[in-house]
């Protein structure tokens, strides 16, 4: 089988040409090694493919899972008449996304983005957040970045947080933010991303801080922060 890549911003593009079968280790390869370059959506276009043989479907599976495996998403374009019924027998019709032209399939690769920031926004909206002051302690993920001890936390979800006080991370950047919960004290370390900056010169008044999204957060302890944002908020509203 012969690949020919190539891209279309973020997407590349694998054009494959003759016979998928047990002898088409290199699109796996192909595939891996766009991934371990930053690349993780890709479209392969399936037009000038002469035989798919079941070992060939166990090929692409393999491709495909290495994609998913890192938030990646891989779809196909223009499939022959031929080769559509062995994707049906194997059931990847249902779990794999195929596109008739290869403009429809790079359309929804940015479709997809929308519909993940609306499904983001919808979540944020269903957590309340509670105005605070609380001091917190900021240790990056990498020994090599900054570190800032005198932060507050000023407003918090059951997802995420505001940090005032402190302009030494970048969007992107992993840290551990540890806090303790009054009335009790009790301490809990969270796992971050930096999610949101503000500008100095048109938001002074969030200015130095950021927005910070709680990740690989475990049941139990969103089900901490989700008690103590409702205990207060409840006894704000009454105050």
């Amino acid at each position: 089988m012969e690949i020919r890549a190539r891209q279309k911003g973020n997407i590349v593009i694998l054009d494959l040409a003759g016979r998928i079968d047990v002898n088409s280790a290199n699109l796996v390869e192909a595939v891996g090694q766009c991934v371990r370059d930053g690349y993780n959506e890709i479209l392969c276009n399936l037009e000038d493919v002469e035989l798919i043989d079941y070992m060939g479907i166990s090929v692409i599976v393999i491709a495909y899972k290495e994609v998913i495996n890192n938030n990646g998403r891989m779809k196909f374009t223009n499939v022959p008449a031929h080769l559509k019924g062995i994707f049906s027998i194997a059931g990847l019709d249902k779990a794999m996304e195929f596109y008739a032209t290869e403009d429809i399939a790079l359309n929804t690769f940015n479709e997809d983005k929308v519909i993940e920031k609306i499904q983001k926004l919808q979540l944020r909206r269903r957590f309340k957040r509670l105005p605070l002051d609380i001091k917190i302690e900021i240790r990056p993920r990498q020994a090599n970045n900054p570190v800032c001890i005198n932060a507050d936390i000023i407003n918090l979800s059951a997802i995420g947080g505001y940090i005032y006080g402190c302009n030494k991370f970048k969007l992107g950047d992993e840290l551990f933010i540890k806090l303790k919960l009054p009335p009790k004290q009790e301490e809990i370390e969270l796992d971050s991303k930096v999610v949101w900056l503000p500008d100095k010169q048109v938001q002074p008044q969030a200015w130095p801080g950021m927005g910070v999204e709680f990740v690989n957060l475990s049941g139990p302890v969103q089900q901490k922060l989700l008690e103590f944002i409702e205990r207060n908020l409840s006894f704000m509203s009454t105050d």
